[in-house]
């Protein structure tokens, strides 16, 4: 075997000194189907490759394991070319320090680099190789390193498209590999274009006059004793707006053309120019393209401002109309009236009048809301007022519910003790600050 592969060398070595050196392989990637073939491995050791000749079992694959394998492939001179291959296939691996292994299939990973020398270049169809490199395997946990060694031939299918037959004899490094034949044949085809290197005669560049210098020939330029622009055929443009000096009505501000070179007019000047206005001569504002705020009651209080944007009312009352003075007395005297059984929130009947003409007087105004505040003395504690002031108020307001009133319309406050209104220290006093008070508004 060394013998085979020392002559290969030779040959290859004085082919390499008389052939060309133009061609180089594209980078390529290649898909091979291959075979692993170790039991003839060990025969050939054993009783050495001229037995394994004759007794026929070199080529046997029912003694092989199949597996595939990609390659990257790039030429580093014509006839030398850089392989690194990936190869998998599941088998018994027969080495005696991974017997227990050997109880069931595993898969074998092996990774190799190698220098393809080949005897001719890519140009021709059939061409013979040698192949030399180092390489690691894995299996079942155990990482090995091998020398990979072999013959093979290239056979050129189409431009930079190759089919490639390789054998070759890995050689372990590590203890627990094993010696294995490597039995290959694949299709790699190029992933790069050759670059193709276009002579272009010499251009005979004529002399053109610009007077301007402005790289726009005099025969084209209309302005040409000033510098301008070539998508202008020479003129200058000063505001950038694309509108040449002498054509632009706005020369220094730029411009539309439909304005002849003037930005948007704002006749009404409130800052919305009048392609965007709705109401080109009355000044408004922006969120209401250019128009005023709308007042749709009329009213002069604008609709932002207006607590009743539908129905009139004065400023002083955010827009919204004015209560007469004769509800607001009369919902005062109620609130005067409402009764409740001594430390209780329940109503006495002595208020039912009074809250009845509460109720009739929101029913003849549905615009009317009522906020209902209860209050306390400070006699007890403050958690025991607050509580109590606050189901006072909503007393009231239930029974505004029960006579048909929205309750949306009320809102029921308690206060407790914190608003007196009169001195908590005497009778009088405290009797004035149990109260409940009663506020209508229409917003």
């Amino acid at each position: 075997m060394k013998k085979i592969f020392l002559a290969l060398l030779l040959v290859y070595t004085c082919t390499q000194t008389m052939a060309q050196n133009d061609y180089k392989k594209l980078p390529s990637l290649g898909v091979h189907f291959f075979f692993n073939d170790f039991q003839t491995a060990s025969e050939i050791r054993s009783n050495g490759l001229s037995e394994v000749l004759k007794a026929n079992q070199f080529y046997k694959t029912r003694r092989m394991s199949p597996g595939l394998a990609i390659s990257y492939i790039e030429g580093l001179g014509s006839h030398i070319d850089f392989a690194g291959t990936l190869s998998g296939s599941f088998l018994n691996y027969p080495v005696p320090n991974l017997n227990s292994l050997s109880k069931r299939e595993r898969f074998l990973l092996e990774g190799v680099a190698t220098m393809n020398l080949k005897m001719l270049t890519d140009r021709y169809i059939v061409n013979p190789m040698i192949t030399l490199g180092v390489g690691a395997s894995q299996y079942g946990g155990f990482w090995n390193a091998i020398v990979p060694i072999g013959l093979g031939i290239q056979v050129k299918l189409a431009p930079d498209v190759f089919m490639l037959l390789n054998s070759q004899y890995r050689i372990p490094v590590t203890e627990n590999a094993a010696y294995h034949l490597y039995h290959s044949i694949g299709i790699a085809g190029n992933i790069r274009n050759r670059k193709v290197i276009e002579v272009i005669p010499p251009v005979v560049i004529p002399v053109i006059k610009d007077r301007d210098g402005d790289g726009v020939v005099d025969d084209e330029d209309k302005c040409p004793d000033t510098a301008g622009l070539a998508s202008l055929q020479g003129c200058p443009d000063r505001d950038a707006d694309g509108i040449a000096d002498g054509d632009d009505k706005c020369p220094d501000v730029p411009g539309l053309a439909k304005y002849q070179g003037c930005p948007i007019p704002d006749t009404d000047g409130d800052g919305v120019n009048d392609e965007l206005d709705k109401c080109v001569t009355v000044a408004g504002v922006a969120r209401y393209q250019g128009c005023p705020i709308p007042d749709t009651d009329g009213d002069g209080v604008n609709d932002e401002e207006d607590k009743c944007p539908s129905r009139p009312g004065p400023a002083t009352n955010q827009g919204c109309p004015e209560i007469a003075k004769e509800v607001i007395e009369k919902i005062n005297f109620a609130a005067k009236n409402v009764f409740y059984s001594t430390g209780s929130y329940k109503l006495l009947a002595k208020s039912n009048a009074s809250l009845n003409e509460v109720a009739k007087l929101m029913t003849t105004d549905p615009s009317l809301m009522l906020d209902i505040d209860g209050h306390t003395d400070s006699q007890g504690s403050d958690t025991s007022n607050q509580t109590l002031s606050e189901n006072r108020a909503n007393s009231v307001r239930d029974y505004l519910i029960k006579k048909g009133i929205d309750g949306s319309r009320l809102k029921a406050t308690g206060f407790g003790e914190t608003k007196p209104i009169a001195d908590n220290t005497t009778a009088a006093g405290r009797a004035k600050n149990r109260r409940t008070e009663m506020t209508v508004r229409n917003f």
